[in-house]
């Protein structure tokens, strides 16, 4: 079941200034994870979260456009969207993510080898039975975009993200230079 926003009681409504389209944003937050760019897109806070992920994506120079050519392999993507919940249930921030449509990429074109080495569950219970045993703290890491700093070493081209396509060259496409998630060779590198 998808929800669909309520319109608010009041003239809480800003402008688009990121599409052509004259759109209108709803100022409330929502509590449910849209399934499209669409949806998500109605709402300030998640296309505040966009466009820092994309400012995230920019600064960390994970493209450059091309002009686009026929025999170009050209992969689509999406943006995905969750919330993360405190330990209470409260909304502690909101996180949208652009994924590359790895499934369209083709063997030999934009990708050869997919194989990466995993971690099994076993090994991951063994290392905290050693470190309860000696008494070691353990500490948690989470790396932001952990995927996007490895660095890409076939020719992979990607469209433009929905919402965020450069009006001054909208028939380029993204050469892709850093890995994004979604793509087959990312957790290879």
């Amino acid at each position: 079941m998808v929800l669909r926003p309520r319109q608010p009681k009041t003239a809480n409504m800003v402008a688009s200034a990121t599409t052509n389209i004259a759109a209108t944003r709803v100022l409330l937050s929502p509590s449910f994870e849209p399934l499209s760019f669409s949806d998500a897109d109605k709402y300030v806070v998640w296309h505040d979260v966009m466009c820092d992920g994309i400012k995230a994506l920019r600064s960390n120079h994970t493209w450059s456009l091309v002009s686009f050519h026929p025999s170009m392999n050209v992969v689509g993507n999406q943006w995905v969207y969750r919330i993360k919940l405190h330990v209470d249930g409260s909304i502690e921030h909101y996180k949208a993510r652009l994924v590359a449509r790895g499934f369209t990429q083709q063997e030999g074109i934009d990708y050869s080898k997919t194989f990466s080495s995993i971690i099994k569950q076993t090994t991951i219970r063994l290392v905290f039975s050693i470190a309860i045993s000696h008494n070691w703290k353990i500490h948690q890491l989470d790396i932001n975009n952990a995927f996007l700093n490895g660095v890409l070493t076939e020719e992979v081209y990607m469209k433009q993200p929905l919402g965020f396509v450069d009006p001054t060259l909208p028939s380029h496409v993204c050469r892709l230079h850093k890995l994004l998630y979604g793509l087959k060779q990312a957790s290879r590198a």
